[in-house]
This record gives structure tokens, sequence and C-alpha cells, in this order.
């Protein structure tokens, strides 16, 4: 795979953005579903864009919106209680680099038909003895030969989820186009999704395990598998018409989105690509919106972590016949159970320390698609490419740039798998579609 030309950076330091006028000085309390170990990483997202707006007006923009959301501003700390994450809201600023790369638009779409590791280089690498030293909010602008540029973001997970980045991402770009007060004002308190005092776990939470749990258990552990050795990124394009040829094969019907049988044909193929045990109990976790869940509702503009990872659980040989009912009921099942009390009882859960995200035999997949992030203009148009900038073991949705109803499928595997997953996901199905299409010739 061709690498990327460098990043030219012409002697120029990153700066440091902060807030266009004053903003309060206090610590943010983050909630369970924020502080938990599963989301201490960067949200890193890559932006294509045919015209380039200069870099000036992009960091006046960002002064004047990070105004409205200056915990972005602040620092990540560890409570006084050494358990806890909180936001140091102290303005200090997010970090702003600009660079010159010698590539056009077009280049960067034929070379980058899959993510590879050399588009890390498009994102100014911070200096830090930790994850929690980086400020949560770095960026990089790199023009391009042809006047397009690439804009990179990486969003500490810790302050938002994806809704609340895209959120975030719109209201820079809003700012960036006109002076008018921001459409949604940002909701920084997450004290409605405190912990009960005591905590009640009223419901079972198989997508979670204890890290005292048994080190010398003897089930197959997937996750340090893969870890393990080198992977290969693969993206999957699903059109419309593949999206309706895989609901064909669900036998018999079954109502259902177009998540949940992408969810679940990506679940199939995956446990088939890997060769797993039949009798293995493999999960698949997924992320749910729960703003309009809780009761009372989320208010709008919460970009904090509105989200819980629903579980599915089956045996291997229950997902591998080719038929993706079995698989669809089960995602549909656990979105059902995604209730306020049941987030409440998840909430109450990660109040015990020792309790970690279970990944040991588990897909995780992350909807990306519909979040309207694809949709951003900064005053020059929408995004020609839209993505992760780094590709890993968890699964990722993305959106199509210029198709909104077409969903990508990124995830990374061993070379050997990828060519398997690709086989199971996509030419499996062209070559049933196909067959359907000959029956009715006949």
């Amino acid at each position: 795979m061709q690498e990327l030309p460098d990043c030219l950076y012409e002697g120029k330091q990153p700066t440091l953005i902060t807030p266009s006028s004053p903003t309060p000085k206090h610590s943010l309390y983050l909630s369970n579903l924020d502080d938990h170990h599963f989301l201490r990483f960067s949200i890193k997202y890559l932006y294509l864009f045919e015209k380039s707006t200069s870099s000036q007006t992009l960091k006046d923009s960002l002064s004047r919106v990070l105004v409205d959301y200056y915990p972005l501003a602040g620092r990540i700390k560890v409570s006084d209680g050494k358990t806890k994450l909180e936001v140091d809201c102290n303005g200090e600023g997010a970090i702003f680099a600009e660079a010159f790369m010698d590539i056009t638009c077009q280049e960067f779409l034929e070379l980058s038909l899959k993510p590879n590791k050399s588009w890390r280089k498009l994102l100014f690498k911070v200096q830090a003895p930790g994850f929690l030293d980086i400020p949560p909010l770095v960026i990089q602008v790199t023009q391009l030969r042809c006047g397009g540029m690439i804009l990179c973001t990486a969003i500490n997970h810790c302050l938002c989820d994806g809704i609340g980045t895209s959120q975030f991402l719109h209201a820079w770009a809003h700012a960036n186009t006109t002076k008018a007060p921001l459409l949604i004002q940002p909701l920084h308190s997450r004290h409605m999704l405190d912990p009960r005092d005591p905590p009640r776990v009223t419901h079972s939470h198989p997508g979670f395990t204890r890290t005292t749990i048994d080190k010398t258990s003897s089930t197959f552990n997937i996750s340090k598998y893969l870890q393990s050795q080198p992977l290969a990124p693969t993206t999957l394009t699903f059109t419309q018409p593949l999206i309706l040829t895989l609901k064909k094969t669900c036998v018999p019907s079954l109502k259902c989105t177009t998540f949940e049988a992408l969810a679940a044909h990506t679940w199939c193929s995956w446990a088939r690509s890997l060769d797993l045990p039949l009798t293995m109990q493999v999960k698949l976790l997924f992320s749910v919106n729960i703003r309009k869940k809780m009761i009372p509702e989320l208010a709008q503009g919460y970009y904090g972590n509105g989200f819980v990872l629903a579980c599915a659980e089956s045996k291997v040989q229950d997902l591998v016949n080719g038929n993706i009912y079995h698989a669809v009921k089960l995602v549909q099942e656990a979105k059902e159970r995604i209730t306020d009390a049941y987030v409440r009882s998840t909430i109450d859960l990660l109040e015990d320390k020792a309790v970690k995200t279970d990944v040991s035999s588990t897909l995780v997949i992350s909807q990306w698609a519909k979040l309207g992030l694809e949709e951003l203009d900064f005053g020059g148009g929408k995004p020609m490419y839209m993505g992760s900038l780094t590709s890993d073991i968890y699964c990722l949705f993305l959106p199509v740039a210029g198709n909104c109803d077409a969903i990508r499928v990124q995830v990374s595997l061993p070379e050997d798998v990828v060519k398997k997953l690709e086989y199971y996901m996509v030419k499996l199905l062209d070559a049933k579609d196909k067959e359907e299409d000959n029956s009715f010739a006949q």
C-alpha cells in the first residue's frame, strides 16, 4: 500500500487556540458513562474538502465556538478521590497545527481506498507522558497542492460521544460561516446521569466483566489473538441495492432496520471468517443512543456520552449457517433491553471500578453513519470523503459522502482473515443477487 507524502509544517509550530472571551473556571464532573476505561481514547476524524478554508478563519471561528464549548479547551485530570476523571475547565486551549502536503484530492482518494498507517501523519502527534496529558481537542489542517484541504480532529471520548462530536463540529462550521448564535446550545452538566445512592444493579450486564476474572480461564481470547499480530484494514461499501439483497437473505422475512441487518450480517461474517469453534459463545456490542430513552429525556444539546453498549450473545454454530434471521432477532432484543432502568443499572454498575467492557470474545460496532458527520460544511462545500483517521479491531459503520443511503463497514483483521471477511460480507451477497436475477430471467 503506497504511503502518503510527508506533511510539511514549514517551520510553523502548532498553536493553542483559547476561547475568544472569558469562560467559567471550574471542575466539570464526568458521568460514569464518560469516564470508564473503555472510552479512554480520542475519536479521530478525517475530512477531505475540495476547497480549502483559510487557516486563520478556522482559528478565529474555533476560538469563538470554544466560548460555548469551553470544556474542550480545558484539561482532563484525575479527581481527588483518584478514581474518577473530571475536566479542569481552565481555558488553556485546543492544539491547532497547520501543514502542507504535496498531493491532490484525487490522488489522496486513489491512494487511500483503504485506511493505511501513513494517514497518521495528517494529525499532529502531541508529545505527552500519557493519554490524560493530551489536550481534549487536537486539530490539524493540511492544505493540498490542488487547493483542497484535509481536516483531522482528535476529540477525547471521555468528553463527547459521536453525537456530541458531530454537534461540536457543526457548531464550529456554523461559527465559521456566520456570526449568528449557535442553533443548539451545549448542555455541560452530566449530573442527570449520576449513580443512585446506594447504587442498585437491577439488570444483568453481559457486556461487562470484572478485572478480577480468572486469568487461567481456557476460553479463547479473540481480542488478544487479534492484537498479537499485524492487522490489515478493509472497507466494504453497502449501497441500497446490496442492503436490500442482504435483507432478503433473512428467512423467514423479518421487519428490520438497515443497521440491524448489517450489524447481524457483519457479526455472522466475522465469526465465519475467524473459523471460531462452533460451540464458542461470542458477543456483539453496539452503541445505542439513550438521549430519548431516559426519564426524563436528556435535554437537547447534551454532548457528553449519551450511549450504552447493547449486548447480543450467541454460539458460533447459530451464526454461521448463512441466514441472518437468528442474529437479527438477537440484535433487536438487545436494543429493546435498553430502557431507562437498564441505563440506571449500568451507571450504578460502573461505580465498581473493577468492572470493564468485555472485549475478549466480542465484535464491537460503532455507528457513525447517521450522525450527520458527512454534512459538515465550513463554507467551501461538503466533504468529498469522511472517515476515521485510524482503523483498529473495533468495527465502524461510516457514512458515504454524497450517498446518504450507503454505509461503509470498516474493520481491521489479520490479512488472511480479511480476505475471508470480504468474501462472506460482499462477494457471497453479490453471487446470491446474481443467482436471483438469473432465476427471474429464466
